[in-house]
């Protein structure tokens, strides 16, 4: 299957999801684990167009997401900045999830420049996030409630 890059980013668009993990790491410089993703979810009967964009994309992964769940998932910072991130500003979203997309980018770009190794990086992409389409904006709060103290 030949991939149309406008067919991708339209799908994406649909099916796709850019998310910020911000995780509390004792192990950690800054005591926390930033982890960037692109993720997308499909029916484990599609699963081969998911790995047709995995070929294209020539990177991430293809796994089990949940149940009868597969997913196609990218979380290699170089690869997110290098592959994902250029993609999607030559290809542009069209929904709200471009939003999305340009907040992960700047977070991604401060992850690149080593900026979520310190205090005021981690502030800065905590209240980043919590911008984002996310589910977990308490749990977002509360970390930067506890790292201000």
């Amino acid at each position: 299957m030949d991939l149309n890059p406008y067919w991708i980013s339209g799908f994406v668009d649909g099916e796709g999801t850019f998310y910020v993990g911000i995780y509390k790491n004792p192990t950690m410089r800054i005591g926390f684990q930033v982890l960037p993703e692109f993720v997308i979810v499909q029916h484990r009967k599609d699963v081969e167009l998911l790995y047709e964009i995995k070929n294209y994309f020539n990177c991430g992964v293809v796994r089990v997401n949940h149940g009868d769940r597969m997913e196609f998932r990218v979380r290699a910072v170089p690869d997110l900045n290098n592959v994902i991130i250029p993609f999607f500003k030559k290809y542009p979203l069209h929904s709200k999830k471009r939003e999305d997309f340009e907040i992960f980018s700047e977070i991604v770009s401060l992850t690149v420049r080593k900026e979520h190794l310190t205090e005021n990086g981690i502030r800065k992409i905590l209240n980043l996030s919590k911008e984002m389409n996310r589910k977990d904006k308490v749990r977002t709060a509360r970390l930067l409630k506890e790292l201000v103290g």
